[in-house]
C-alpha cells in the first residue's frame, strides 16, 4: 500500500524524527582578531628623510587560565544571541577598548586539542588599520595589558592557543591586501610622493620591489588611473620636498578600482 505525504506531513516527521543528541557540538565558538597598524616615527637627522615606518600586531596579556599571563590575540566566545562578527566586535572593544574598527573574516580553526577547555572551533578576523584608530587602546575587563608589538616580534613569541598560526595567516593576508587593493592610502596623506607609497607597501611586504614602479602603476593599462598627479590652482604640477631635499611630484589617489586578471 502507497501512502502519500503532502509537504507539511514530510516536515512534522522529520522534526520528530530529529534527535541533537545524537550530534556531538563544539564546546564554544570562539573568535580571534589580528588587529594590524603600521607605526611612524620621525628619524633623529637633521637632513630631511622618510620616518621610520615599521608594521605591528595588536596583542593581550591573558589575566586567566588557560595561559594566564601569556600573550594572544583578542578573542573570546560567541554568544547564542549575536554572530561571530558580532563577538568580534564586542570582544575587541571588552578587552582591548577598541571599536568600530572593519574587519575581515578568513578562516575557522579546528584542530584537534587547540583549546584544552574542550572541542573549540576558532572564527578568525583580521584588520589593518591606521594606528589612529588604535589611540584610545587600554587593557579591559578580559585582559591584563593590551600591546603593539612588531610583527617580527611577535611571530618569534609563543603565543596562548595556536595564535602563531594564526597570526601567520593574518598576516598573509593583509600582505596579499596591501598589493591587491588601495589599502595603502589609510596610511599616507591625501596628497603623497611615490617613494612614501612605496615605502608603505614595503613595510607590509619586505620583498615587495618593483622597478621602474611609477612607470608602471602610471602607465600599466590595467593600473592606470589608480592615482593621478597633483596640480596646482594654476594648472602647474605640485610638488613637495617634505622629505627630501629635491622635491618631487605629489600624486593621490581616486576613485578608480582596476579589475584585474590573472590573464591580461
Amino acid at each position: 500500500m502507497q501512502i502519500n505525504l503532502d509537504d507539511e506531513d514530510v516536515t512534522d516527521a522529520s522534526t520528530m524524527n530529529y534527535n541533537s543528541g545524537k550530534y556531538r557540538t563544539p564546546d564554544g565558538a570562539p573568535t580571534d582578531i589580528a588587529i594590524f597598524t603600521i607605526t611612524s616615527t620621525d628619524r633623529a637627522k637633521a637632513k630631511k628623510s622618510l620616518p621610520r615606518r615599521e608594521l605591528q600586531v595588536l596583542l593581550i596579556k591573558r589575566k586567566r587560565w588557560p595561559f594566564e599571563g601569556k600573550w594572544a590575540l583578542p578573542g573570546g566566545f560567541t554568544n547564542e544571541t549575536e554572530t561571530v562578527h558580532e563577538c568580534a566586535k564586542r570582544e575587541l572593544w571588552e578587552e582591548t577598548g577598541v571599536k568600530d574598527v572593519h574587519m575581515e573574516y578568513f578562516n575557522a580553526y579546528s584542530a584537534p586539542n587547540r583549546d584544552p577547555r574542550g572541542w573549540m572551533i576558532s572564527h578568525a578576523f583580521f584588520a589593518l588599520v591606521n594606528e589612529a584608530e588604535l589611540a584610545s587602546r587600554e587593557a579591559a575587563s578580559d585582559a591584563a595589558e593590551v600591546r603593539l608589538f612588531p610583527v617580527s616580534e611577535a611571530a618569534g613569541m609563543e603565543l596562548a592557543f595556536d595564535h602563531n598560526a594564526i597570526l601567520q595567516d593574518a598576516l598573509a593576508k593583509i600582505r596579499e591586501k596591501m598589493v591587491t587593493t588601495t589599502i595603502a592610502k589609510s596610511f599616507l596623506p591625501a596628497e603623497f610622493t611615490i617613494s612614501e607609497l612605496y615605502q608603505i607597501l614595503q613595510t607590509v611586504v619586505p620583498d615587495f620591489e618593483e622597478r621602474n614602479f611609477i612607470r608602471k602603476i602610471t602607465s600599466t593599462q590595467s593600473r592606470r588611473g589608480i592615482i593621478e598627479e597633483v596640480r596646482t590652482p594654476g594648472g602647474e604640477l605640485a610638488l613637495s620636498n617634505r622629505h627630501s631635499q629635491r622635491a618631487a611630484q605629489l600624486y593621490r589617489f581616486t576613485d578608480y578600482v582596476p579589475q584585474l586578471s590573472i590573464y591580461r
